[in-house]
């Protein structure tokens, strides 16, 4: 696993952060989003303007602790990245990529 960004969120339940990697290295805001439907994500990704990904909060099946899962793409990127958004040492959070 690797940390590929961190994170902070407000009290309106936006995050804000970088996201780095050897080809991507952006602030991003993660901001909730209004839900249609079941399948709809639970909140968009943003570099600036930009949406460059979507996330679903999900729950830890052992300790039941809730995370955003992660889908990132951008043309710069091979294929689109796949991480979590998980708590760590207040007020941080981290956003952790494994392959």
């Amino acid at each position: 696993m690797a940390q590929i960004g961190t994170f902070t969120r407000d009290e309106s339940g936006i995050f804000s952060g970088t996201i780095r990697t050897l080809t991507l290295n952006t602030k991003a805001t993660i901001r909730p989003s209004e839900r249609d439907n079941d399948k709809a994500p639970d909140h968009r990704i943003y570099a600036g303007a930009v949406e460059i990904g979507a996330a679903w909060t999900k729950s830890a099946r052992e300790t039941g602790t809730e995370y955003l899962s992660l889908k990132i793409d951008d043309p710069s990127l091979p294929a689109p990245i796949y991480a979590q958004l998980v708590q760590g040492d207040l007020p941080e959070w981290k956003l952790i990529w494994s392959r």
